[in-house]
């Protein structure tokens, strides 16, 4: 079209200079200049319509699709041709590269743009092509919220990034929105939010709202609370050895014991509660999207209370809580008696349901342990409008709690510290968990290396979408996702 246009003004600015040979001189130089106007019109016209259409065509396709050359028409329809080159030709900027980027990416290396005006203009555009791709953004698994703090951020926050092997610390600004609680009910937007990482192998600075399953950790952690597990039937079989003669040694006096009357099916009771709340969980567990960070947690969690239980019970030996316990210490002579007595409260779970009968470790409750775990589990890892849930959830630890002192198994001091130990280091683990000031730091690494090792790569709050696992059947991924 281009071409026609040219071409129709050479011909009529020919006719008019023959006229303007003629006589008529005047005539001739009005119909010129009625003519270039004219053709200049309908120039103006064509290239306005042409760039609408292009215009049209990069609005209505679908960002997330974009190659860099639509990414370059874009930059030079925003008025920022002059980074064409070092986005699309040198970093191959594409659709979903140019949907993630904020100002800390155009401030920092590697791109690295130092005009000010620029980088806020730019910034400034680039939030409105994310706010209008709202949909695209969380199909790549990526909220609005933290994407570019100074463009509209809820709060933009700075520190030290530590990677887990230590190495390459650096300034970051990544967006943040939200305290942590993984029960408050969060709109799409908020689901997945922006968090500045920098991961353990140095690839990726900033992972935006994803966390990685690494399921190898989960699996160390799985061998980590079975080894835990391990040990601590072996202090128990060793604490049998040292109970103290209930001769000699009586019960001691506990207000709630000498108050309440003996259920001798109260204890069973307990453990089918703690069962009730393993089901619970598994199903919750299940249909998690990130399930493996949740059962690293678990384990985690499990394995170091139960290690503390480990030093609690060997340290101190409390008489028995009720006459009606048969123990007596030196119950196993020999060392393959211990080690297959060992065997066996490991298998058995140390569950009366199982046929396991022990004595001798009651500071603290293990029962509570995990009954009050499982709850908070299951409370944390669930929306809040699941009020039936937590209901449920919350009576059964209660209950559980109170058959265990019902049946006289333990001193109410036992389940006392047992459940505040454990709500305690829930507690404590999981704010340290979304507090990035702390996470990466030195003083994390020094004095919880676990929590250090599991954590370093999670990416912020764990929020709570669900899916179905499984590939069938259809009609379970419609329903959950």
């Amino acid at each position: 079209m281009s071409f026609y246009c040219m071409w129709s003004i050479c011909v009529v600015i020919g006719l008019c200079d023959v006229m303007l040979s003629s006589q008529n001189k005047l005539l001739g130089l009005l119909l010129h200049c009625r003519c270039v106007t004219t053709v200049l019109t309908l120039s103006v016209s064509l290239s306005l319509s042409l760039r609408g259409r292009y215009t049209m065509a990069v609005s209505q396709s679908r960002v997330s699709t974009w190659s860099s050359k639509q990414v370059s028409g874009w930059l030079k329809q925003e008025g920022f041709g002059q980074y064409v080159v070092l986005l699309c030709s040198k970093h191959r900027v594409d659709g979903p590269s140019l949907l993630t980027l904020g100002e800390a990416d155009l401030r920092e290396p590697p791109l690295g743009l130092t005009v000010l005006g620029d980088i806020k203009r730019l910034a400034l555009a680039l939030r409105r092509l994310q706010r209008q791709n709202q949909e695209q953004l969380e199909e790549l698994g990526i909220g609005l919220g933290g994407l570019g703090a100074a463009a509209g951020g809820d709060r933009a926050c700075h520190g030290d990034d530590w990677g887990c092997n230590g190495a390459g610390r650096r300034q970051v600004d990544c967006g943040v929105s939200g305290s942590w609680s993984g029960s408050r009910p969060r709109s799409g937007t908020e689901l997945e939010e922006d968090q500045c990482h920098i991961h353990s192998t140095g690839d990726r600075k900033c992972l935006l709202g994803r966390l990685d399953p690494e399921l190898w950790k989960t699996v160390v952690s799985s061998v980590y609370v079975m080894l835990v597990f391990g040990f601590t039937s072996f202090v128990m079989v060793i604490v049998h050895d040292r109970v103290p003669d209930m001769t000699t040694y009586p019960p001691l006096p506990d207000i709630f014991l000498d108050s309440v009357p003996r259920i001798p099916w109260a204890f069973a009771m307990a453990e089918a509660c703690g069962l009730i709340l393993v089901y619970i969980f598994l199903l919750v567990l299940l249909l998690h999207k990130h399930r493996s960070i949740i059962l690293r947690r678990l384990c985690s969690l499990i394995g170091t209370v139960f290690l503390l239980r480990c030093v609690t019970m060997f340290v101190t030996s409390l008489s028995v809580p009720g006459q009606h316990l048969q123990c007596s210490s030196k119950m196993y002579g020999d060392t393959w008696s211990k080690v297959q007595r060992v065997l066996t409260i490991w298998s058995g779970f140390g569950m009366t349901l199982n046929g396991v009968d022990t004595c001798g470790d009651y500071m603290f409750s293990g029962h509570t342990v995990v009954l009050t775990i499982l709850n908070f589990f299951i409370t944390e890892y669930t929306p809040r409008s699941w009020h039936l849930i937590h209901t449920i959830s919350w009576v059964l630890n209660l209950f559980g709690i109170f058959f265990i002192l019902a049946a006289h198994e333990h001193y109410s001091i036992d389940v006392f510290i047992a459940f505040y130990i454990t709500t305690r280091l829930f507690l404590y683990y999981h704010t340290l968990a979304n507090t990035r000031a702390f996470q990466h730091s030195r003083r994390a690494r020094i004095w919880f290396p676990m929590f250090s090792f599991f954590e370093c790569n999670v990416n912020g709050p764990v929020h709570n979408q669900y899916n179905w696992p499984f590939s069938g059947p259809a009609c379970m991924k419609t329903l959950i996702g």
